[in-house]
């Protein structure tokens, strides 16, 4: 379940978080924040163990991977599934605790949950596939909080997505030598010697759908703070991937919390001070 890595937690929570504050006009419904944060843990948790499940013949010959517990042979598959079963079952119960649209919305993010780990055997960019998986909490959360879907719902989600590409072709970069040796596919692989440029085109995409984000919610200057500080970090990821180096590429990577928390904070400004 990685409880003891809580970085991915906070990647899929932050963009539910800017949704549900956005679409509850800065007032979220405290019973649906409750439990879209519990929901992101038990699906987060979910992923991982499928993920882990449908890599354990894989993960072994990686150096990141070799000790995950299913890799390792400390417990067995039919444990995972077991797990992986206890864990839906949770999810589905939060899920049935809202409106019916999205329940709806729920079950297709439970598919894309599960057919991940999959996709990356034969597709050759699964990090733009991860992106819907994670982002579609999004219109979840949007659906949720104001039982619509807006255009600027869709730009959050097409911010989202963006923003998955960009952290996990960093994580990708990670295990990109152990990738090529064993036929994984990655966006690493694919953008091969182009990697910090596509990364950075990337960047520059989702700081321009952040700005679309807040011109349509007219927005201010607390909210433009949180993008130039997200830009500034984005600045500092591609300085420390700028030899490749796996360690401060992983670096790169978990810098992303903080991206999602500085977009948080301006939205949370934004609505604390238009009220005052």
């Amino acid at each position: 379940m990685r409880l003891d890595k809580p970085v991915g937690i906070w990647l899929l929570l932050w963009p539910e978080l800017w949704a549900l504050w956005i679409a509850g006009e800065g007032r979220p419904d405290s019973r649906i924040l409750i439990i879209f944060l519990v929901g992101t843990v038990v699906m987060r948790s979910a992923g991982c163990v499928i993920n882990d499940f449908a890599d354990r013949n894989v993960d072994p010959y990686v150096k990141r991977t070799k000790d995950r517990p299913l890799a390792a042979r400390r417990i067995g598959p039919v444990e995972a599934l077991v797990l992986f079963g206890a864990l839906s079952a949770i999810a589905l119960y939060l899920a049935l605790q809202l409106d019916f649209k999205t329940l709806q919305l729920a079950l297709v993010g439970a598919v894309l949950t599960v057919s991940y780990p999959f996709f990356k055997r034969f597709f050759p960019l699964p990090q733009f596939y991860l992106g819907i998986a994670f982002g579609w909490a999004v219109p979840m959360a949007y659906m949720a909080a104001s039982g619509s879907l807006p255009r600027v719902a869709w730009i959050l989600f097409v911010t989202a997505v963006l923003w998955a590409c960009i952290y996990d072709t960093l994580y990708a970069m990670v295990d990109r030598d152990d990738d090529l040796k064993i036929g994984v596919r990655s966006s690493a692989i694919l953008f091969a010697d182009m990697d910090k440029l596509i990364v950075g085109i990337m960047q520059a995409m989702m700081i321009f759908a952040l700005i679309l984000v807040g011109r349509s919610m007219k927005f201010g200057n607390w909210y433009l703070a949180g993008v130039v500080a997200a830009g500034l970090f984005f600045l500092y990821q591609q300085w420390l991937i700028r030899n490749r180096e796996p360690a401060r590429c992983f670096r790169a990577f978990t810098n992303n919390q903080y991206v999602g928390l500085v977009i948080f904070v301006g939205i949370l400004l934004e609505y604390i001070y238009a009220e005052t």
